[in-house]
């Protein structure tokens, strides 16, 4: 059901791996794109060639609009539910497990799962309109797969704001003052040249130490591969509910 004009695409230069996706649909992340999304960024962090990564998405409008919901409508059993979510999961344990730092670059606003991605890199610089919503709950879902990411960014008690007040965003200040953003900006312009100095800084630092402060970083989330498909599994389940399936029903012909 993936959209012919997505996609996800790596370059490279001067050792710095760009990694873009983009959908149509606002940067929604069906499963075609959730998989060559975890894909690349394996590739990434394999290639010798490489030494930091850019995380960003197509445009000028929104970062990520999170699963797509012409595949959450579609889905009719828990198992299929299951692998759909899935998707998110091995986004985030690729992010989590790539032994290259990931700069992120939030150009928008960011709903669901792309809080999630954005939580997920080891740096995310970003615009002043980039608003933040986990809007899961307000479709009879939840920020399962997410939440321990963004948990782990922002912190128990603004995580569980974003899940509880799911039909509001939070400005892009509100995410800077919580941890999600480093730093944001007024124009395209200057958030671009803020993350390539960045990016340019850290192509010519010390890989080995790099990869030291990501495993420092990252301590404790050894069980995510276990976890976040366990939460995958409760999404895959309440997503084919009659709640649910009138939610996202209702959500997409607003939008």
């Amino acid at each position: 059901m993936n959209h012919p004009d997505a996609y996800v695409k790596t370059s490279i230069q001067e050792q710095i791996g760009t990694i873009v996706f983009h959908h149509p649909q606002s940067n929604s992340l069906p499963a075609a794109v959730l998989q060559n999304l975890a894909t690349a960024i394996d590739l990434a962090g394999k290639d010798p060639g490489i030494k930091v990564i850019i995380l960003k998405s197509a445009g000028e409008k929104a970062f990520c609009a999170g699963a797509s919901f012409e595949e959450l409508i579609a889905i009719n059993d828990a198992e299929s539910g299951k692998r759909f979510f899935s998707g998110f999961a091995h986004v985030i344990n690729a992010m989590r497990k790539c032994p290259k730092l990931i700069i992120g670059r939030v150009q928008g606003k960011c709903v669901g799962g792309g809080v999630g991605l954005a939580s997920a890199t080891d740096y995310c610089l970003a615009m002043e309109t980039a608003d933040v919503k986990l809007s899961e709950l307000a479709v009879g879902i939840g920020p399962f797969v997410v939440g321990p990411v963004v948990e782990k960014k922002i912190g128990g008690t603004a995580f569980s704001q974003l899940a509880i007040d799911a039909g509001n965003w939070r400005s892009a200040t509100w995410a800077k003052n919580h941890g999600l953003f480093a730093d944001t900006f007024g124009t395209i312009g200057e958030l671009d040249k803020a993350v390539d100095a960045l990016a340019a800084n850290l192509s010519r630092s010390n890989p080995e130490a790099m990869l030291e402060l990501k495993k420092i970083f990252w301590l404790g989330t050894d069980d995510w591969d276990e976890l976040l498909l366990s939460r995958a599994s409760i999404s895959g389940k309440l997503v084919t509910s009659d709640f649910t399936r009138s939610a996202i029903a209702s959500f997409r012909n607003k939008g």
